[in-house]
């Protein structure tokens, strides 16, 4: 194996020498952080929760093989979302296990919110994944609840305090489990000057004394169409101050380079490629898609694909047999409102589907379903006609242009749901 010290996020001597690939994963997450949008994707645009497509794990390793035939630098493989690993555990662990088998030399890293790390922390360290990190806020729930919209434990959102308890709780136990692993932990906390920058020297002081080896202090940058978005981006002055002040103790990182969910390269030098090979190999259909068995549609009567996927308060189920398709169920929509936690709890509806006939959707529900793997496909007419194009590879001559469709006059497509 590759001397995990050469890890170049870890050890800033390397990161001209050594780079890393972020594979993503991980769509969903299981909290929503006030500052993070992960709709908006840019290839220019590097920052956390981005990523121009989603792989599965298989097509993630096969890329993986692929960027390092002209990349053998690269020996570190990660995984930072562009949701949150554990909330896609399934995702994670074979992705991990694959590249473990297929590629051993290799670093493994995983970037969390540490909500739901605890059930995978043995298996992990079987995997010898050598270093994880974990975004902590605070040293209290009071210092935190702002942070967060919403924590989700199983199927339940917990909001304000109590989100917050549940998620620092998790947080703070799972640094001492992985130091009983031996695995390497580094603490992201995101400077927000009008919550929480006069808390972050306090809060260094105690996550060093449960173990953590080093501290990444990053500036919040406000994003579009988040409650942050006005917030004031912190000045490099006052960073520097932070670190000073968090150096006494324990090591500040001070060479991160904000990275995408589909980073690859060296720090701050993105290969060029990557984007596009990234592309190509999420259009593969590896052999565990056969599991997506189903196709999904928003239909008034169960004969037309004619509703719009934000009025659909159920949708009808099909697959192809023998004898042609059928319908085998319909199953109800999240309800309206919620933002894009509406479009998680569908996503999670329809994992076993590998399109949705819809007759137009909005840009945010569209990105979001789209870079699951979920083929999302607008037209009106026959659902026959729709799952010839899905099933048999038919052209579909009545698809329409997503920029020339709304539900009505007010669709903004903002993932807020209609009505």
């Amino acid at each position: 194996m590759v001397n995990a010290n050469n890890h170049p996020c870890f050890n800033k001597d390397a990161k001209g020498t050594y780079g890393r690939v972020h594979l993503p994963v991980a769509p969903k997450c299981n909290i929503q952080c006030n500052y993070c949008n992960r709709d908006y994707d840019c290839v220019n645009e590097s920052r956390p929760g981005v990523t121009s497509t989603i792989l599965t794990p298989r097509q993630a390793v096969d890329y993986l093989h692929e960027i390092r035939k002209n990349h053998p630098n690269l020996i570190v493989a990660g995984i930072a979302g562009p949701g949150d690993p554990f909330a896609n555990p399934d995702e994670t662990m074979e992705t991990m296990r694959l590249i473990r088998k297929e590629i051993p030399e290799m670093i493994l890293c995983l970037s969390t919110n540490g909500l739901n790390l605890a059930p995978y922390i043995d298996e992990i360290a079987e995997l010898q994944v050598s270093h994880v990190t974990i975004t902590i806020n605070g040293k209290t729930p009071e210092e935190i609840e702002d942070i967060y919209r919403w924590v989700r434990v199983g199927n339940k959102a917990y909001r304000g305090i109590e989100g917050a308890k549940i998620l620092l709780s998790e947080q703070i136990k799972n640094i001492t489990k992985l130091k009983e692993k031996g695995i390497t932990v580094k603490i992201n906390t995101i400077a927000i000057q009008e919550i929480n920058v006069p808390e972050i020297p306090a809060l260094a002081k105690y996550v060093a004394e449960l173990g953590a080896d080093t501290m990444n202090i990053i500036p919040l940058y406000p994003v579009k169409d988040t409650p942050f978005e006005e917030f004031e981006e912190p000045a490099p002055a006052l960073m520097k101050d932070l670190r000073a002040m968090t150096a006494e103790f324990l090591k500040p990182m001070e060479h991160c380079a904000r990275c995408r969910a589909d980073a690859a390269g060296l720090l701050g030098q993105d290969i060029k490629e990557s984007t596009q090979m990234l592309r190509d190999f999420a259009l593969k259909v590896p052999q565990s898609n056969k599991e997506r068995k189903y196709v999904a549609v928003a239909s008034m009567e169960g004969m037309l694909v004619n509703q719009h996927m934000g009025e659909a308060e159920s949708l009808y189920i099909f697959k192809e047999t023998p004898s042609g398709y059928r319908m085998i169920e319909q199953r109800e929509t999240p309800a309206k409102g919620g933002g894009m936690e509406r479009w998680q709890n569908l996503l999670e509806k329809i994992d076993d589907c590998r399109a949705i006939l819809v007759s137009g959707v909005g840009s945010s529900p569209y990105n979001y379903i789209s870079k699951a793997g979920v083929q999302v496909i607008e037209m009106t007419g026959l659902i026959d006609d729709g799952l010839d194009a899905v099933y048999k590879g038919k052209e579909l001559k009545t698809v329409k242009k997503r920029d020339m469709f709304k539900c009505g006059s007010d669709c903004s497509g903002s993932g807020t749901g209609c009505g």
